[in-house]
């Protein structure tokens, strides 16, 4: 006998702003503190909780190692200071594992497993590199050039980007102005306060040595602002830039997304636990979908997984009134648009990871938050977020405002 589903409702969504990997304002704190900040400000948010009833942490991280590595899930939610009752796990699906770590806490609660859990996403590109310490792929997956779909992935993302873009016929052109209405749209969003909602400030503590008292000095900084948008960004100057990934390529550091650090966190309910705690909730988790693509084209991943969420919430994409389409790259952010059919007036509308950064894992659980917030603030019933994924996947998920 099959069991009727039950809804999963988020009731707190936040987090931390987006720091600059290697130079920014997050490089000397840690991801699991970062993670932990971002699970402490969605608990305040639901003063009437009581946090024994979570049952799990549930924290995507792309590379979970180093200072992200040991269950990060687990030691975040400990320095949270969450009851020792609260479990954690950390699952990896590279840049969609926030957002695969909102689909597993909903599903748990949708299917009866679960009254609360929390979503989260951390990761911090300025202590642990992008494809890790020590990264040793299968020499099976180099047997055979020719075989795209081995070959490819070993390809660096950068080279699949310019796959895209030739496939597709993305022109630099195009690319360098997607890039650069980016950044405006970034900056219009932080100078009218509509990041205000989901971002919860920080304090940081940055540490520099002084030569001449050989003292490490600590100053505490308070920030609350991404800080990757430019607003010295010209088309001109991004037409400037050289290629970095094929000698007569089109993919530039300027139109591709930046390295960063940064968390978010979600709390999710079941009705019950709505009613049992008088929560308020924010968004409904709709349907979400993963697929696979050919891993030497990975950035058209949403184009498959797009069309899959829709379906499996019984919903047309004319429905999804805002959609947050991560900016891996703007060839293929285009290439996904142009496919689809997509808005452009509802892709991204206060920027994406071009201006705003890309902290891998974190960013699913970032972008939630994000179109959680939007779909009250904008009184805007249906919207996604989605992402293509290293490797060749693509991922898509659907939140309807309550």
């Amino acid at each position: 006998m099959s069991k009727q589903l039950q809804d999963a409702y988020i009731v707190a969504a936040t987090r931390t702003p987006i720091g600059r990997s290697h130079r920014g304002y997050l490089r000397q704190t840690r991801p699991d503190d970062l993670l932990a900040m971002a699970l402490r400000a969605a608990l305040a948010q639901v003063p009437g909780l009581d946090p024994a009833a979570i049952e799990d942490v549930v924290c995507g991280c792309a590379i979970p190692e180093a200072q992200q590595g040991l269950n990060v899930a687990r030691v975040g939610a400990v320095l949270a200071g969450l009851p020792k009752s609260v479990g954690g796990i950390t699952v990896n699906r590279f840049c969609a594992s926030g957002l695969s770590a909102v689909q597993m806490a909903a599903d748990r609660i949708r299917v009866g497993e679960a009254d609360v859990m929390v979503a989260a996403g951390t990761e911090s590109m300025s202590m642990v590199p992008m494809m890790g310490n020590s990264p040793s792929l299968s020499p099976a997956i180099f047997s055979n050039p020719d075989d795209l779909d081995r070959y490819g992935i070993a390809y660096g993302m950068g080279l699949t980007a310019e796959k895209v873009a030739q496939q597709w016929k993305v022109s630099r052109e195009a690319q360098d102005e997607f890039a650069y209405r980016s950044h405006m749209k970034a900056l219009a969003a932080m100078q009218a306060g509509e990041f205000g909602d989901e971002i919860t400030p920080v304090t940081v503590e940055e540490r520099e040595l002084d030569l001449a008292s050989a003292e490490v000095k600590v100053t505490p900084r308070t920030v609350s602002l991404d800080e990757g948008a430019r607003a010295d960004t010209t088309p001109e100057g991004l037409a400037k830039l050289r290629t970095v990934f094929a000698a007569r390529g089109s993919v530039t550091a300027g139109n591709s997304s930046q390295t960063s650090d940064g968390a978010g966190a979600l709390i999710l309910a079941s009705e019950a636990a709505v009613k049992r705690f008088n929560l308020q909730p924010l968004a409904r988790f709709v349907s979400y979908a993963s697929r696979g693509v050919p891993p030497h084209i990975m950035g058209i991943g949403p184009v498959e997984a797009i069309p899959a969420a829709l379906r499996a919430g019984g919903l047309r994409q004319d429905d999804i009134a805002w959609i947050e389409l991560n900016e891996a790259f703007a060839a293929q952010s285009l290439a996904v648009m142009n496919t689809l059919g997509l808005d452009p007036a509802k892709v991204n509308p206060m920027g994406g990871a071009i201006a705003l950064g890309h902290p891998l894992g974190a960013t699913g659980a970032i972008r939630s938050a994000t179109v959680v917030h939007a779909l009250r603030r904008k009184n805007l019933r249906y919207g996604m977020v989605t992402m293509c994924v290293g490797m060749g996947q693509g991922a898509a998920g659907i939140f309807e405002r309550v």
